[in-house]
């Protein structure tokens, strides 16, 4: 699968799948009681153990095969059940009306922004967060076409309701000054139809 190489080798030297997303954390009281979710672009799974362990039914796609063994391995031994694919999501994304909670977490497509928001069912929840070009450190991506311009998340789905954004910039001194995170409801009267953002990454 392209692009899946350097993933692998990321993966290969990690083993616990870490903690779920700050803006998962945050919000997690929104969640449904039941539902289908998906934890896009998931590396070891995090944000998909928290939710399986919420009682969602949940599918967890990534293009590493390492990463998707792992998370595997990880759920079979703690008995939580997650269903797992491999699946390059820029070229495969998502099918429209299917899932009631949508996790992002470190991962940028703008092209891919108007399917994920087709995808989520009415009154269906997204939990998007990754960094900013405006980020104090060098942790995360160095290529500005996979950070986000200031407030930019606030522009990648139009048509959502917005729950809560959180987006520090440089000041304080919290992990999320690096970051911006968003939660977004799908209404039950619109369809989404977005525009495609122009800008994606190279």
């Amino acid at each position: 699968m392209a692009g899946s190489d350097k993933w692998d080798s990321r993966y290969r030297s990690s083993s616990e799948p870490g903690s779920a997303a700050k803006v998962l954390l945050d919000f997690q009281h929104l969640l449904p009681a039941r539902g289908i979710a998906l934890d896009l672009a998931c590396g070891l799974g995090a944000n998909g153990l928290f939710l399986a362990e919420r009682g969602l039914e949940v599918h967890a796609w990534d293009s590493s095969a390492i990463a998707l063994e792992k998370l595997n391995d990880f759920a079979a031994q703690h008995e939580i059940l997650i269903q797992t694919q491999q699946r390059d999501v820029s070229l495969d994304p998502p099918e429209e009306n299917r899932f009631d909670v949508i996790v992002v977490s470190h991962f940028l497509d703008r092209l891919l922004c108007p399917a994920i928001a087709r995808s989520l069912r009415p009154e269906g929840l997204l939990f998007y967060q990754t960094f900013n070009r405006n980020k104090v450190d060098s942790v995360g991506p160095s290529n500005p076409d996979y950070l986000l311009e200031e407030n930019e998340l606030l522009r990648l789905f139009p048509r959502l309701i917005l729950r809560g954004y959180r987006e520090d910039s440089g000041f304080g001194d919290t992990d999320l000054r690096n970051q911006a995170y968003l939660v977004a409801e799908k209404s039950s009267a619109v369809v989404t139809d977005d525009a495609s953002p122009q800008e994606g990454p190279s």
